[in-house]
């Protein structure tokens, strides 16, 4: 029998280490009492009292239900953004100072695929917490409402995504600072990605050239508020985007709305920057003395 490469015995043990943890136990809890309380208010949605005893039509509840959606999935991705902040930034760096890393890599082992099978037991994680909650979500929403967003694939990708970009930043930071200070680093610029898509939006709107530009460096630099927007057009029904592109651009300031999926350059963007900072971890941490 073959033994199995470096690289995903690394990634192994990153998820069996990272699963192992009352962090993640107490998550997935958290994550499954949301999900059916926001499931149980969504239920409630048919209520003919909330609407001045007029039971909702079949259009509006679908409008109102997947608003509420998105508000949720803002939610998750939000948790799903600080869980890959807090447990990508200290992986590292963790190693190095409690001296396992030098243990490890005492043996014939190539630091990239340390490296390389540490972001890929994680990202196993992101990737399985952002289909998981997605899929529990939109199952929640459909047999409270009947409702189903039309892209639930393009939803779990770009949550994903997000996820992915956030952890990678964190990697990255892990080969250089401790744990505590790379993971509040990662969320701010997470944040002000958030910030300057908005931002963006508004000078959008106003013809503002520096704010548009500005806006448009921001999601370069971490591209994390596009794919937020790809999983919100995702999740919005043909009248909401119709409803949205007659509003003209000041629509473009408001960051749970979106009238157009996300731009293929963009995309392409987003997954040239997570391999350009994963690359960018490999060599920073060959170069660190451990």
């Amino acid at each position: 029998m073959s033994r199995m490469p470096p690289l995903l015995t690394f990634a192994r043990l990153t998820v069996w280490e990272i699963s192992r943890r009352r962090l993640l136990i107490a998550l997935a809890a958290l994550t499954l009492v949301v999900i059916v309380a926001t499931s149980w208010g969504f239920s409630h949605l048919k209520d003919p009292g909330l609407n001045g005893g007029r039971p909702l039509g079949e259009v509006e509840l679908r409008i109102l239900a997947s608003q509420l959606l998105i508000l949720v999935a803002f939610l998750f991705s939000g948790v799903l953004a600080l869980s890959a902040a807090f447990v990508g930034a200290p992986s590292l760096s963790g190693d190095v100072e409690s001296n396992l890393a030098l243990a490890l890599l005492a043996r014939p082992v190539r630091r990239s695929d340390f490296v390389l099978g540490k972001w890929l037991g994680m990202a196993v994680l992101v990737v399985a917490y952002a289909a998981g909650t997605a899929l529990l979500a939109v199952l929640g929403v459909w047999i409270a409402t009947g409702y189903v967003p039309p892209n639930v694939a393009g939803l779990i990708v770009s949550v994903a995504g997000e996820g992915l970009v956030v952890l990678t930043l964190s990697l990255l930071l892990s080969t250089r600072v401790a744990g505590m200070t790379g993971g509040i680093v990662a969320l701010v610029l997470w944040f002000m990605a958030w910030i300057g898509g908005i931002a963006g939006g508004i000078g959008h709107a106003l013809q503002n050239g520096a704010l548009t530009t500005a806006g448009l460096v921001m999601g370069l630099i971490m591209p994390t508020d596009a794919l937020w927007r790809s999983a919100v057009f995702s999740m919005e029904p043909v009248a909401v985007v119709a409803g949205f592109r007659e509003g003209g651009a000041a629509i473009a300031a408001n960051p749970f709305a979106a009238t157009a999926p996300i731009p293929l350059g963009m995309l392409v963007w987003s997954v040239v920057w997570v391999i350009a900072i994963l690359i960018l971890a490999v060599v920073s941490f060959r170069s660190r003395e451990i």
